[in-house]
């Protein structure tokens, strides 16, 4: 069982100053007497009981081993020692009011602005909506996207330069801690034009390896979910293509360059207008998580919190 008391080097145990001095609410309420003259309009004052008032006195009595107010049918006064401690605690009660404002002050500005780094298929596709909710709870929080891939949004939350993150990889990136708050699947998709598209019977993975596809840059979460996926059937090929952003995959995918694998976020409206068609693999599916990410021991906070609770509510 641990002590209450502290070791100083050199010295016995030290009862901690907190055990020592009386609870702010307590000096408040001693002032409230020394104010009002009265034990009961202090009570009043500070939402209690007179009962509970006079409880809580007795005990910064006892606490402090000196009596403080003297109580009488006209009323409460100080004694002698209650005046010297009330001055005292009106210089701790300012103390704590200066705190507290500065506190404040810290928060405004923090809670003032969010800067948020994404990868791109939950920038373009998950953000806005979560983003349009926080807008309507946090009207005065200026808000700045960087969208980038997900190494970039590591790099980001890593400098400094983001408050909070969003990943697609296979996990939470070094320096970082995370928690999954929803899921994706890549595609195969190909433009109707392809010959992948009018195929009876599903592609192999070891056909899909060997094939060069237009792709994600490396450090791309898609990227890093296809190489491990393709990782025990040689490898990728060599890309047809290697582009730095989803829509310029997918508008290389449509134009008929080649076939791409792609989140299915990002291919709804093109495989419900038949731009693009879904091509199946046999025996396997490109999972992943989505993730929000922050610097690790520091857990997001203010609208940063806020919207890691958004993730969840706004579909």
């Amino acid at each position: 069982m641990s002590s209450m008391k502290e070791e100083r080097p050199g010295a016995g145990p030290v009862t901690p100053l907190a055990h020592r001095v009386p609870d702010l609410g307590a000096l408040e309420l001693l002032l409230a007497v020394a104010r009002l003259g009265s034990l009961g309009r202090a009570a009043r004052e500070r939402g209690i009981s007179q009962p509970a008032a006079s409880s809580r006195i007795r005990s910064m009595e006892q606490q402090l081993g000196v009596s403080l107010v003297e109580r009488s049918p006209r009323g409460s006064r100080l004694t002698d020692a209650g005046a010297l401690v009330t001055d005292w605690a009106r210089r701790v009660v300012e103390a704590a009011e200066a705190f507290d404002a500065g506190a404040q002050a810290l928060r405004a500005r923090r809670d003032s602005r969010l800067r948020v780094a994404a990868s791109m298929t939950i920038a373009e596709y998950l953000l806005p909506g979560w983003l349009i909710a926080l807008r309507a709870q946090r009207p005065d929080t200026a808000v700045s996207l960087l969208a980038g891939n997900s190494a970039a949004v590591a790099e980001r939350l890593l400098a400094g330069e983001a408050d909070l993150g969003f990943v697609e990889g296979l996990d939470v990136p070094a320096g970082l801690d995370g928690a999954v708050i929803g899921h994706d699947r890549l595609v195969v998709v190909a433009a109707p034009t392809h010959p992948w598209a009018r195929r009876r019977t599903d592609l192999t993975v070891a056909e899909l390896a060997a094939t060069p596809l237009i792709l994600r840059e490396h450090g791309s979460g898609t990227r890093q979910v296809l190489d491990a996926a393709l990782a025990g059937h040689g490898g990728l090929a060599a890309p047809l293509l290697e582009l730095a952003s989803t829509t310029a995959v997918k508008a290389a995918a449509v134009s008929g360059a080649g076939p791409s694998v792609l989140s299915e976020l990002a291919v709804g409206e093109e495989l419900a207008a038949r731009r693009l068609v879904e091509v199946p693999v046999h025996g396997t599916r490109f999972g992943r998580d989505l993730r929000a990410v922050w610097p690790s021991g520091q857990r997001p906070a203010g609208p940063a919190r806020q919207l890691l609770g958004l993730t969840r509510a706004v579909p």
